[in-house]
């Protein structure tokens, strides 16, 4: 029997590519408040087009360059540091919300995100969804060797939670890092492929894939009720 559902954030919840334009846009009103540089919707388009072209790790050294900015790394640094750093402009989906919801009412609910600490606790404050969570776990305060795939942070919550793993269903996206560990522990994975997803490379590995997928999160209360 499920008593404990737990989810991921990024691309779970909310898109994140909603999170990579507020953050873009952020950056590109930092860089335009400096003398010389082009103006901000100038500057955002070309991160905003570097970003939608697949360029994932350098999106801001690829866009000076084509903007003809000058760099280094201490400036790329800043630029991450405002990224990670500002307050975002990410709504959270209705579809979302009504989930959460319902499921509260019958689940004991935690939340389990990767990622670097003030980003992502920003992100669940500008979400609004603090409230519907007995447990948040932010695997970024252990250290990131616990980052997802590591369990450390699947421990914790269910300790949180007072759960056992074969009672406790966790819901994702990223089939590379996410089902790993609780495949392991014994709980029920439940990958969703939002239609923006920003990961979607699959995993061939042993034990990497959810036992169930679904297209939209909508779909995971009745879900929950078969298993």
């Amino acid at each position: 029997m499920v008593t404990t559902v737990v989810f991921d954030l990024d691309d779970t919840l909310y898109d994140e590519a909603d999170y990579c334009r507020s953050g873009f846009a952020a950056v590109a009103k930092y860089l335009a408040s400096r003398a010389g540089t082009p103006p901000v919707g100038l500057i955002f388009a070309e991160m905003w087009n570097q970003f939608m072209a697949g360029n994932r790790s350098k999106t801001f050294n690829a866009a000076l360059d084509a903007l003809g900015i000058d760099y280094d790394q201490q400036r790329i640094a800043e630029l991450v540091g405002v990224y990670r750093n500002h307050v975002p402009a990410i709504p959270l989906p209705p579809e979302s919300e009504q989930v959460l919801r319902e499921l509260k009412g019958k689940y004991a609910l935690g939340l389990l995100t990767d990622g670097f600490l003030p980003a992502q606790q920003l992100k669940v404050q500008a979400l609004g969804i603090e409230q519907y969570f007995a447990s948040i776990v932010y695997t970024e305060q252990f250290g990131r060797e616990f980052w997802k795939p590591s369990a450390a942070g699947f421990e914790k919550i269910l300790r949180d939670l007072s759960s056992r793993p074969e009672n406790a269903v966790y819901a994702a996206d990223n089939e590379q890092k996410d089902f790993i560990a609780p495949n392991r522990l014994g709980m029920v994975t439940i990958q969703l492929l939002r239609p923006a997803r920003v990961h979607r490379a699959a995993c061939a590995g042993p034990g990497a894939a959810a036992h169930h997928i679904i297209h939209k999160i909508g779909e995971l209360p009745a879900l929950i009720e078969t298993l």
